[in-house]
């Protein structure tokens, strides 16, 4: 293989190719920092979680990619992922994964103990979550607290405490992972089922597209909950409005149960996240 060959494997192991999921880990990231700040986040702490933000996704696929090697050959979607294929052995995947999450933890240095503390916690359910789907029913939900954890860290970083509205924001973004996850467990429910994995596309059933809307008009509740305690203008319903438009459009598109249309869906929830980070910026700027 040649040099740029083996870049070109690594760049896929860590899904260069793919941002959706550094976006989706991103946006309720910055929808606590701006909260936390009221508005105004000082430059090197958003720098940090940005940079941060994207070290870990990366990091998670390459773990991710390592748990997954005996199941992804057989899985369309994912054979021709580096390590799977071959292109990257196991070993130089997890070290990937270690250097990439030690950066992140070399970021959070300026940040308080709090922090750091909530950190490392942050990168242990990172590396758990890959191989959740072998034994837990609802391995989303793993995925969700490990998507959801820049927001305590957030608010530790700005506050050096973690207030209510942080637990609720967190809990909102904790079924929005299970909305978009699920979405996209349809994508491979029946390669799943085959290999014997576990997903909450296989757990939920026949009952998929309910569980998806309950799980949207949860995240949206609770929206309306941290805009009420954090006192935001009500020119934050825009965003909340479009948001709103864009879950319904993902309604329609997973109660078609067709793999295209859910994982349509699943890539959509990137402009679901952003609508509802700035619904917060304008009820934060426009108060």
């Amino acid at each position: 293989m040649s040099f740029s060959d083996r870049l070109r494997a690594y760049a896929y192991l860590i899904r260069l190719d793919k941002p959706i999921g550094t976006l989706l880990l991103l946006w309720p990231t910055l929808w606590a920092l701006w909260l936390a700040s009221s508005g105004i986040p000082d430059p090197q702490i958003l720098l940090i979680f940005v940079v941060g933000t994207f070290l870990m996704r990366s990091a998670g696929c390459a773990m991710n990619d390592y748990a997954d090697r005996d199941f992804d050959r057989y899985v369309q979607r994912t054979q021709g992922r580096s390590v799977t294929s071959g292109k990257i052995s196991g070993k130089e995947a997890i070290s990937v994964a270690v250097i990439l999450a030690l950066m992140a933890f070399l970021l959070t240095q300026p940040l308080n103990l709090y922090t750091k503390q909530l950190s490392v916690l942050a990168l242990i359910v990172a590396f758990i979550y890959p191989f959740t789907k072998r034994f837990f029913a609802m391995p989303q939900a793993v995925l969700g607290i490990a998507f959801g954890f820049g927001i305590p860290m957030a608010y530790a970083a700005i506050l050096n405490f973690i207030p209510l509205e942080a637990w609720i924001l967190f809990i909102g973004n904790l079924f929005w992972a299970i909305a978009y996850d699920t979405a996209y467990a349809m994508v491979d429910r029946e390669d799943d089922l085959r290999l014997g994995l576990r997903t909450s596309a296989i757990t939920f059933g026949k009952y998929d597209v309910i569980a998806i809307g309950t799980s949207y008009a949860i995240l949206f509740i609770t929206q309306l909950w941290v805009a009420q305690l954090a006192d935001l203008s009500n020119y934050f319903l825009v965003g909340w409005v479009m948001a709103l438009g864009c879950a319904i459009y993902h309604m329609k598109l997973v109660a078609t149960r067709k793999r295209e249309e859910c994982f349509l869906a699943f890539r959509h929830n990137n402009w679901l996240g952003g609508f509802l980070f700035f619904g917060i910026v304008l009820g934060l700027s426009l108060n």
